[in-house]
């Protein structure tokens, strides 16, 4: 068993341009739960709360406000975000099913020794990836949990973010706020490296960070886990969106009873 964990990644924020469109998605869809709504304040926002049964929560924040009317999210090479991993059992189950209601899906294929995996967007084009426990070559097809649209196991794994000095993330990121760095992911032909962190002790199946038999196992910690891709060359710049714009505001901490705020 690992410990107790104090600073529990429990939370993302992201603006969206329509609730009702996005509380949809997020709810029939991909099976998230409306845990709390609060607002409008006299600003004119409002915030809604979803989440699986394990893992952190997805907070939507939309601003009733003339300047946002027709503000739209938009991606770029120096943004930030990048994505929510949702980890489950069956990819190719959750496809599927996903595709039949409508949503675009990849095809999903066994990335390098990485995993298996596939992508869409959110209503706003918030990328989003699926990730199976198993590899490919490993997979063994379970009764389907006909109770979640995606069949089942369902949470937030990960939630990343790009960086653009490894060194000065780590420093914060282990060295301040006590994550452990679970896994080192090199990825070929790509030009970036993937670090994951915890706060945990749970024992690694291999005590390399970089042993690629590692990483079946981190897909499956009931927990989610902050992942930093590290491009091998430098991108100057990397921010949020602009107050004006739709975009990614920040991850929460859970900290010992308290709360810590961070955008990288």
């Amino acid at each position: 068993m690992g410990k107790r964990r104090t600073n529990d990644l429990i939370e993302l924020t992201l603006d969206v341009s329509d609730p009702t469109r996005s509380l949809e998605f997020y709810t029939k869809a991909l099976g998230m739960e409306l845990c709390d709504h609060s607002g409008p304040t006299p600003s004119g926002e409002s915030a809604w709360d979803l989440g699986f049964r394990q893992g952190a929560k997805l907070k939507l924040r939309h601003r009733a406000d003339e300047r946002f009317r027709d503000a739209v999210y938009e991606p770029g090479e120096n943004d930030l975000y990048w994505k929510i991993g949702i980890t489950l059992a069956d990819v190719d189950l959750a496809r599927s099913r996903l595709i039949a209601s409508g949503v675009e899906v990849s095809e999903p294929c066994q990335f390098h020794d990485i995993g298996y995996l596939c992508h869409l967007e959110d209503p706003d084009g918030y990328c989003i990836e699926l990730l199976q426990h198993q590899f490919a070559c490993n997979f063994a097809r379970c009764p389907a949990n006909d109770g979640y649209p995606l069949g089942g196991g369902a949470m937030i794994g990960q939630v990343s973010i790009n960086v653009s000095d490894i060194d000065r993330e780590l420093a914060f990121y282990r060295d301040q706020l006590g994550l452990r760095l679970l896994s080192r992911q090199v990825v070929p032909g790509r030009g970036f490296t993937l670090y994951f962190l915890a706060d945990t002790d749970d024992i690694l199946p291999e005590s390399d960070v970089d042993a690629a038999e590692n990483r079946e196992w981190l897909w499956q910690r009931p927990y989610t886990v902050l992942e930093l891709r590290s491009w091998d060359q430098k991108r100057p710049g990397l921010a949020n969106a602009s107050d004006d714009t739709l975009g990614f505001r920040g991850i929460l901490f859970a900290q010992s009873g308290a709360r810590t705020d961070s955008i990288s």
